[in-house]
């Protein structure tokens, strides 16, 4: 199907087949949008992906509700299968749910297989939170069609960030957005650099009980000892199975790079009943993961056997993996590491550290020179580590209305989260038993009662603002 809008030639084409996920079913689209949104000399065009299923819809009613996710870090059809709650609640509004695809992930890859070519760093030009928006907001005007139709925009984690931003930037557009585990603060001079692996540790201190932090803590150290020696790394990568021994420093700094990846990434996954949103995980995976650290080993071979089991129910839950993979950069994640990376030499610059004395992680510093030099080598990007805080006002949300900022004390991004309302017409909600957006993530009989609860109240103030529409 063609059509024109703005003088702009818009393409929709259809790829075969659709994708089932239990009863989330969608039809997979695609939309043309220009490179370069504010360039009026050129005319360079690609495909973005969306995902749209209008089986809820209400044929008689003339303004049906549009709900919008705006994909993140990812393929959008991973999101789709995680945010459960968007589709309960179109079922409820009887809307249009269409999840759309953030450029330069996924299959949106604006110069196909040659896009991440780190000969061409002008490919990366137009890889931006602005340009992005924009995609969206092109979209929507499509689906609307010419018509007024109220139009939710939902998001988690980044995509939460963007739902926020988009709703700032584009009010006339979206009447409101669900911004779930949306740490629009966390940067530079907003929040403590070390408030992610604070959280963290504290999430793992009182899963089992705080041994496993001591353990964990008192790790590093043994296994920088042990590698001193050629036999030392053969006992490492045997006893942690890897699929390439460590044989060097750089080996070993990859190795625990890897395994505080992975901590970070259980504490976000930290779900009442068994998922595979990160990795196929258990129920409770901290605590899971902490029962093997319950004692305190003061014998550095005990300590590493332990380790290994423990980093298993992350990295091995179905035993099915036949060696560990620490050079993967996604610690196993189904998101896009390489087009974060990416992001975070651009805008997304969100400072990292942790002091080894207040936390179970080794001491790291925020060394911008350091990270910028690196972003440039590897991309040839300069970080600008203000640049959204300049165009999204950082802390400064007094003008910003109907956005619901939702997020889990277990979630080690929700020191970056907006925590207390603004104004009258922002909503917050803290759900002290929530990991990351589980609130977006369907319902469960083992949802905590404060993830119940805020689902109630998300619905509440969404219908409102459809009505108000």
């Amino acid at each position: 199907m063609i059509a024109a809008l703005c003088g702009v030639l818009l393409i929709l084409a259809f790829e075969p087949g659709t994708l089932a996920n239990e009863k989330f079913q969608y039809e997979i689209k695609q939309f043309s949008v220009p490179l370069d949104h504010f360039s009026f000399l050129s005319n360079a065009s690609f495909n973005i992906r969306y995902l749209a299923n209008d089986s809820y819809v209400d044929k008689k009613n003339p303004q049906p509700p549009i709900f919008f996710y705006t994909g993140n870090e990812g393929d959008i059809e991973w999101f789709a299968q995680n945010s459960g709650f968007v589709w309960e609640l179109a079922a409820q509004q009887r809307a249009l749910v269409i999840f759309a695809e953030h450029r330069y992930y996924g299959k949106s890859l604006p110069y196909g297989a040659d896009t991440f070519n780190t000969s061409k760093p002008e490919h990366l030009a137009y890889f931006t939170v602005e340009q992005t928006l924009e995609d969206y907001a092109q979209l929507i005007t499509y689906l609307r069609n010419g018509k007024q139709l109220p139009v939710v925009a939902f998001g988690g984690s980044y995509g939460g960030m963007l739902a926020a931003w988009f709703r700032m930037k584009y009010p006339h557009i979206v009447v409101g957005a669900l911004a779930a585990s949306a740490p629009i603060l966390q940067f530079s001079d907003l929040t403590r650099c070390d408030l992610f692996n604070m959280i963290t540790t504290a999430v793992f201190e009182t899963a089992y009980n705080p041994n496993c932090t001591v353990n964990i803590g008192r790790s590093w150290k043994v296994f920088e000892s042990m590698a001193a020696t050629d036999a030392g790394k053969k006992q490492l990568s045997d006893v942690f199975h890897v699929c390439d021994p460590i044989k060097n420093a750089d080996d070993l700094k990859e190795f625990m790079d890897y395994l505080e990846n992975v901590y970070g990434n259980l504490a976000m996954a930290n779900y009442p009943y068994n998922t595979t949103f990160l990795a196929p995980l258990p129920a409770n995976p901290v605590r899971q993961l902490c029962f093997y650290l319950k004692d305190l080993h003061q014998n550095d071979t005990d300590l590493v056997a332990s380790m290994a089991s423990a980093l298993a129910v992350y990295t091995n839950y179905t035993g099915s993996v036949k060696c560990l993979d620490y050079k993967d950069s996604n610690a196993g994640a189904s998101y896009d590491a390489t087009g974060w990376e990416i992001q975070s030499c651009n805008q997304m610059v969100m400072p990292m550290c942790a002091n080894s004395n207040d936390t179970m992680f080794r001491t790291s510093n925020w060394d911008f020179k350091k990270v910028s030099e690196d972003c440039y080598k590897r991309f040839h990007l300069i970080p600008r580590p203000y640049d959204i805080v300049l165009r999204y006002g950082g802390r400064n949300l007094e003008a910003a209305s109907n956005i619901i900022f939702s997020n889990g004390l277990l979630d080690p991004w929700s020191g970056g989260g907006v925590l207390q309302a603004p104004n009258s017409q922002i909503t917050v909600i803290i759900i002290p038993e929530g990991a990351h957006h589980l609130d977006l993530r369907k319902s469960n009989p083992l949802d905590p009662p404060s993830v119940t609860a805020a689902r109630q109240l998300e619905a509440k103030v969404i219908a409102q603002w459809i009505t108000d529409f």
